[in-house]
């Protein structure tokens, strides 16, 4: 436990769901993170997930309930009242110029900007939809500036990441990476509970087997020292990961050419950072077979045996697999938006809202 680092008001057994765990002596000659505490890894980092899960899943919905949703009620029903009153002001001048109106002399849609229950559901429904997009581009965001911080203090190269592989094992862990490390495991440990917790999409099984690969990847990459290319793929990943839900945010807001030119973003920053960057990792790791000793060694850091090897290379072989299908069906939304459809999220579950409606409206 690092206790020098708790508050002395804090008691010990809490200690370690607060603090970095496994505090220890710097490397003599650091090639990053010069300044910084440097620590070893062990279960006790579980404690701090467990804290950073709890604060994530509190942030959501402070996020959700007090920034998102307030400002994304207010914007849709500033805006269909608008378009109402419009609507009505141009229904207005044509019953004046034909010579039609009713009998108290007022046009026949005065009251025309009133909120119908019908509009109420489906504007609820984008409000909840833009909450829950909302938080996710505050996290990637946040988490891909931290990342790219985290990254340009080490010696790797996107375009040329050998060295994610050179001097390995790279530990001690630096305070920042060790950091990194855990809120983004954090993370997709909290992005479980929520995909299980909320309603399924068509994509559910595909994001829960991303997800766990993911977790498997993190967790296994973290205890056998495989954390410079886990860095290098946590901040390629990120990237786009903003652009896709800021899309859906415009969608809901209606705002279809801004949501379009996000979308489109979105689909070069994927493309880039996932079938380019990201190949180019699997093929470093893959050189990795040749570069470095397959040596079992705990006492020394070395976990590099062909079975772990081969394990970790396969399952980041089976995420661009997944990533490829998830590809496929953007090209496909990316096909709409050439062709004048606009952007829409094929694995949500719009399409049975105006059906739903209906039923609720007879």
């Amino acid at each position: 436990m690092n206790t020098d680092a708790a508050p002395a008001w804090l008691p010990s057994p809490l200690v370690p769901f607060f603090t970095l765990s496994y505090p220890t002596a710097p490397p003599a000659h650091p090639d990053s993170f010069p300044n910084s505490n440097y620590y070893a890894t062990g279960l006790l980092d579980g404690c701090l997930i467990v804290t950073a899960i709890a604060i994530m899943a509190v942030l959501r919905d402070m996020t959700r309930l007090f920034v998102m949703e307030p400002f994304a009620r207010w914007y849709l029903q500033r805006e269909l009242r608008l378009s109402k009153q419009k609507a009505a002001a141009r229904a207005n001048g044509k019953a004046n110029g034909n010579g039609h109106a009713n009998g108290n002399g007022h046009a026949p849609y005065a009251n025309g900007s009133a909120i119908t229950r019908s509009e109420a559901r489906k504007m609820q429904r984008s409000v909840i939809r833009f909450a829950e997009q909302g938080w996710s581009v505050v996290y990637y965001t946040a988490q891909w500036c931290f990342g790219l911080y985290v990254h340009r203090q080490l010696p790797t190269d996107v375009l040329n990441p050998t060295e994610i592989w050179s001097g390995y094992p790279h530990t001690p862990l630096a305070g920042p990476i060790k950091f990194y490390y855990l809120l983004q495991t954090a993370f997709y440990m909290h992005q479980v509970l929520i995909l299980n917790a909320e309603a399924r999409r068509k994509d559910h099984w595909q994001m829960m087997t991303h997800h766990i690969i993911t977790i498997v990847l993190m967790v296994g990459s973290y205890f056998y020292n495989f954390t410079r290319v886990g860095c290098l793929i946590m901040v390629l990943m990120d990237l786009c990961d903003i652009f896709l839900p800021l899309a859906k945010m415009l969608r809901y807001l209606g705002m279809s050419t801004a949501c379009d030119v996000a979308f489109v973003v979105f689909l070069l920053s994927w493309f880039v950072t996932r079938h380019v960057l990201f190949v180019l990792t699997i093929k470093a790791t893959w050189d990795a077979w040749y570069v470095v000793p397959r040596i079992w060694d705990p006492s020394r850091g070395h976990y590099m045996t062909k079975e772990i090897y081969m394990g970790f290379f396969a399952m980041l072989v089976a995420l661009q697999i997944i990533q490829l299908i998830w590809f496929w069906m953007v090209c496909r939304v990316a096909y709409r938006v050439v062709t004048g459809q606009g952007a829409e999220d094929t694995r949500s579950d719009d399409e049975n809202d105006n059906e739903d409606d209906a039923k609720k409206d007879d």
